[in-house]
């Protein structure tokens, strides 16, 4: 199975009105992620309602669409239906790969010059909404599907820039490992991933983890900014997270 292709408001309506149905992932307010990423959210899980942005980050670090990956897994496989809108590289294998239920992802590859109107219906009926951001979006757009974020208990995920979010994440580091002299393969990076947000996301945090990922996280400390305390480190069950975090 390759996910839904969506094409058309027809086909898109048919797919809201089964993803609306109650089940029950949708009855709690946080959707969770994988433990290598609670600590770069301030209620250490995709909270409904929220905003949660994927900067595209630095050309050379590279990385933003793994992470759009990792952070829709843990949410999918416990059950929560996942749209992608205006990626029409989406990268279904890796997607299968890293635990998301093809069976309940649903791909809008090219949502045209209407795609406010197909990104707000699917927030009206899908649990997390991945959008590329086309071009620079004005401020009233971006106000009012975050608004309907809030108000539909559903979780945008914008792909690139978009001011306002409650958390934008980024990738601002990254090195392969695999290839030894001269030969062997890719297998896996590790990024180091930066968090910046508003009110309880407001402390810059940072992490390394590996993409794909084997359950290895480092948190760093955060950037030094005037009259903001960095972030302490606390170590428990072999993962490392910021201290006091919420």
């Amino acid at each position: 199975m390759a996910g839904r292709m969506v094409v058309g408001s027809t086909a898109l309506a048919g797919l809201v009105r089964p993803a609306s149905a109650p089940d029950p992932a949708g009855s709690h307010r946080l959707l969770p992620v994988a433990p290598e990423l609670t600590g770069l959210l301030p209620s250490r899980g995709l909270r409904r309602g929220s905003t949660v942005a994927v900067a595209t980050g630095r050309p050379r670090a590279g990385g933003g669409t793994s992470l759009v990956l990792a952070l829709l897994a843990e949410a999918s496989r416990a059950g929560s239906w996942c749209a992608v809108v205006g990626v029409p590289t989406f990268g279904v294998g890796a997607a299968a790969e890293l635990g998301i239920d093809l069976d309940r992802l649903a791909l809008v590859p090219d949502p045209g010059p209407e795609w406010p109107t197909v990104v707000a219906a699917l927030i009206d009926g899908v649990d997390v909404v991945v959008t590329a951001v086309p071009g620079s979006v004005s401020p009233s757009v971006a106000d009012r599907l975050a608004a309907r974020a809030r108000q539909r208990g559903s979780v945008l995920v914008p792909y690139g820039r978009w001011d306002g979010a409650d958390v934008t994440l980024r990738v601002v580091r990254g090195v392969w490992e695999g290839l030894g002299s001269g030969r062997g393969r890719l297998r896996r990076r590790e990024v180091t991933v930066a968090a910046r947000g508003r009110g309880a996301a407001a402390r810059p945090k940072e992490i390394k983890i590996w993409l794909p990922g084997e359950h290895l996280t480092r948190v760093l400390p955060a950037p030094t900014v005037p009259g903001r305390p960095v972030a302490s480190v606390v170590r428990a069950g072999g993962l490392a997270h910021p201290g006091g975090a919420g």
